[in-house]
């Protein structure tokens, strides 16, 4: 009786998916349809792989990920930065059949740990913070482009910015609206509300973007959102800390409530002055009062407390 592990590498396009299982060195490839999906978890099934790894693919993951929820196979959903630096030391090339090899044997040699999905819920506020942050992103360009445009076409610039501006406050009042519906939200939104910078918009983006609020030491939920400033050293010089990867979306939006902390929020003020008195450049100071704030609020959603200027007692000020 065979009892290796089973890992499988998914390769997920638009049109198709591209698998392979190891230790077979089975190669596959499915339509990325539901009737595809099906015909491939019904060949996977009775393998019962230890994992289902594939890359983050901006959605055209999703389908993929969610029927191999509800058909409760272990899966993980890997930074497609950390596949292509293992396919570069594994000295691959890169074809969709290959990729889903590489995949398979990175979930073989670091074997991630099995994540779940969040909740529908959760999936449709992260949807509609999503869409906010692209006509934000949208209504900025255009209000750009209407200070250097010629007046024949300023009215038009104009009208498509009220339009967006519509949009945008529908969209935060639908997202407002999800957020206090869901009862097991409440308390942790309350918590994140209390504090002097947060907003719905950006309070909703946490219980959306990073569940693991809360369940995480400070360093982990740091690295998780990108704020861990990273060394690089190398004998005797010491390179500047940086940092990189994390959740980008999820840094953005904290950044802006960070810019709001800096002016109205006591601890983070006094934080971000002690730091520029030190002679620490302002984006520097920002990226580190990013972290704070993300500490603090990792410490209050674990102790179920709400803001106090006196930072709880794992939440280090400085």
């Amino acid at each position: 009786m065979n009892t290796e592990e089973v890992w499988v590498g998914a390769d997920i396009c638009k049109a198709n998916i591209d698998v392979y299982i190891l230790p077979s060195a089975e190669s596959l490839q499915y339509a990325n349809t539901t009737e595809g999906i099906d015909a491939f978890i019904k060949y996977l099934k009775p393998l019962s792989p230890k994992r289902v790894v594939f890359e983050a693919t901006g959605g055209l993951e999703r389908l993929f990920a969610l029927s191999l929820h509800a058909h409760d196979i272990p899966m993980a959903m890997v930074n497609p930065r950390k596949i292509r630096a293992f396919a570069l030391a594994l000295g691959k090339a890169k074809t969709d059949a290959l990729d889903a090899q590489v995949i398979a044997e990175f979930a073989k040699s670091i074997r991630p740990a099995p994540q779940h999905l969040p909740s529908q819920a959760a999936q449709i506020l992260r949807d509609l913070v999503t869409r906010r942050r692209q006509l934000v992103g949208i209504k900025v360009a255009e209000q750009n482009r209407l200070s250097r445009s010629p007046e024949s076409i300023k009215t038009d610039i104009d009208e498509h910015i009220k339009q967006l501006s519509e949009r945008i406050l529908k969209l935060s009042e639908q997202i407002q609206k999800l957020a206090k519906q869901q009862t097991d939200w409440q308390r942790k939104r309350e918590i994140l509300l209390s504090v002097p910078g947060m907003g719905p918009v950006t309070c909703a983006m946490c219980l959306a973007e990073l569940p693991e609020l809360g369940l995480l030491t400070d360093k982990q939920i740091a690295r998780l959102v990108g704020v861990a400033p990273i060394n690089r050293d190398s004998g005797q010089h010491k390179g500047k800390r940086m940092i990189q990867g994390g959740r980008a979306q999820v840094r953005c939006g904290l950044y802006m409530a960070t810019l709001v902390a800096t002016q109205h929020n006591p601890v983070i003020k006094a934080f971000y002055q002690r730091l520029l008195e030190r002679g620490k450049l302002p984006k520097v100071a920002l990226t580190a009062c990013i972290r704070k704030l993300v500490v603090i609020l990792n410490a209050m959603v674990r102790h179920n407390q709400r803001w106090q200027t006196t930072p709880m007692p794992d939440a280090k000020t400085s």
